[in-house]
């Protein structure tokens, strides 16, 4: 069986070099090389791990010296109903909901397990302490670890801690290229069962040295929050302004 491999083409090579993707992979016959197929099937094996994997709230918490911390779950009350009903994995537990602290904060972080926990063991913490460390002056809640967690289950969050701003931090969809890519959605103002994705901003892809790094996610972060605040508005109203020219330099 005749094989075609692209891997010296100098144009996939310069593809390759801006991209995960698996691209200009060749073929063994009518299927893919075996290299480039056990490639893919290991990919799959980290994927389904990353979904199924147990959130460990004390992992996060050790990577946040300092900073006190609050542990709820959401109505999902294990991994397999929490995939099978997205709509509970958005509400807080009714027990865990009445034992959160209640103040006049700016902002509250939420840690949220997703389709990721690997995304949030490896990441989360580190985001948190370097956004954190951007807003000087700002009511910074306790972190809240939540376990069996969607986004919007920082609206709920948010309203019962009587939090303006919350940031929810969670494990995104596993993907063939990423199994640890972590997203930040910041929302103002959120009203459970109301606010709408359209009302947050999203940073996506957070998992250097592939993605996005920890300092460059901070400041972007941390510059939405700010200009959020001044304009009372996240989601489509609220634009990222924000330009360092990095990608720009990547594709040069």
């Amino acid at each position: 069986m005749s094989e075609v491999t692209l891997e010296n083409d100098e144009l996939w090579i310069s593809l390759r070099r801006h991209t995960q993707a698996r691209i200009g992979l060749g073929r063994s016959g009518s299927a893919l090389p075996t290299r480039h197929r056990l490639e893919l099937q290991t990919a799959h094996a980290a994927a389904r791990d990353a979904v199924h994997s147990p959130f460990d709230p004390d992992t996060v918490a050790a990577g946040l010296p300092g900073m006190p911390t609050v542990r709820v779950r959401s109505a999902a009350g294990d991994r397999l109903t929490y995939l099978q009903r997205p709509d509970l994995g958005r509400r807080l537990d009714a027990t865990d909901r009445a034992h959160l602290p209640v103040g006049e904060w700016d902002v509250v972080f939420v840690v949220a397990d997703g389709l990721s926990s690997r995304a949030v063991h490896e990441h989360a913490a580190a985001v948190v302490r370097a956004t954190a460390a951007r807003l000087s002056g700002w009511r910074v809640a306790p972190v809240v670890l939540a376990e069996q967690a969607r986004v919007a289950l920082g609206d709920d969050v948010a309203s019962a801690m009587g939090a303006e701003m919350v940031v929810v931090l969670v494990g995104e969809r596993p993907g063939m290229s990423a199994a640890d890519s972590l997203g930040a959605y910041l929302t103002y103002r959120p009203v459970p069962g109301v606010t709408t994705d359209a009302d947050r901003n999203c940073l996506s892809n957070i998992r250097p040295p592939l993605g996005l790094s920890y300092e460059r996610a901070a400041g972007k972060l941390a510059g939405l929050m700010r200009r959020g605040r001044e304009l009372g508005v996240t989601g489509v109203g609220l634009k990222d302004e924000i330009d360092d020219g990095s990608v720009r330099e990547q594709l040069l």
